[in-house]
């Protein structure tokens, strides 16, 4: 096993468990929001495992073809049972994105025989309206431009600035898009019964990037729409 960070690349021997945070082997930086033990990964009964040790934060964890997902909270762990692994977590205001790749996986998937095209916005039975994925674009701008890095989500205000929209349109739609996607079971959008949770952009971002809801291709519709938004 192998994983892989801002280009630098870490072997895991498996002897024991490899600490991602501020402090152990992976030291990400030191992003007060971050806890000092966020995640281990080790080995037992012959399978890989990613759990996470922190007390608030969680991850989001995907395939790379965006297949399959789940989210890792506090106290809960993965089998890594992927040739590679996806991991993106936000910590205050930055968003970290790091892939684990397992030389002897236990799960290859079979892939069908026809696949969407890039610029579908189709993932599973969850489809965006024009206007929805330019806003889901606009927030998850910075972690595709620099995939596999460190990213800095936008504000609702900059991203609505990004579009050419006013603040309130732009809160309307998010409110819109994280309603569907948590009718569809996204865990994370919502932080009670009728209250938004606070990191919703961040989670949905997470979720957006690693199910390949949005990809990089998509991101020249940006400009197309500031380019009609000021005509």
């Amino acid at each position: 096993m192998q994983l892989e960070f801002c280009g630098e690349w870490f072997p895991l021997s498996g002897e024991e468990p490899f600490v991602i945070g501020r402090e152990g082997v992976l030291e990400i930086d030191d992003n007060p929001y971050l806890h000092r033990r966020f995640l281990e990964v080790s080995r037992h009964d012959d399978l890989w495992w990613l759990e996470n040790v922190g007390t608030r934060l969680s991850a989001t964890v995907a395939d790379p073809e965006g297949n399959t997902q789940a989210w890792l909270a506090p106290g809960a762990r993965l089998p890594v049972v992927y040739a590679r692994t996806t991991v993106l977590f936000t910590a205050g205001p930055t968003t970290y994105e790091l892939t684990l790749v397992n030389d002897e996986p236990a799960y290859l998937p079979t892939r069908p025989a026809d696949e969407p095209e890039a610029g579908e916005t189709t993932i599973g039975p969850v489809s965006l309206t024009e206007a929805q994925l330019l806003l889901v674009l606009a927030l998850a701008e910075p972690v595709l431009s620099g995939r596999g890095s460190t990213a800095t989500i936008p504000t609702s205000a900059v991203a609505a600035e990004r579009l050419g929209w006013t603040l309130t349109r732009f809160n309307r739609k998010l409110d819109n898009v994280c309603d569907k996607l948590h009718r569809y079971g996204v865990r994370g959008l919502r932080g009670g019964p009728g209250k938004l949770a606070v990191n919703r952009r961040a989670r949905l971002v997470e979720h957006a990037v690693a199910s390949r809801l949005v990809v990089p291709e998509q991101l020249p519709l940006l400009a197309a729409a500031r380019e009609v938004a000021e005509d």
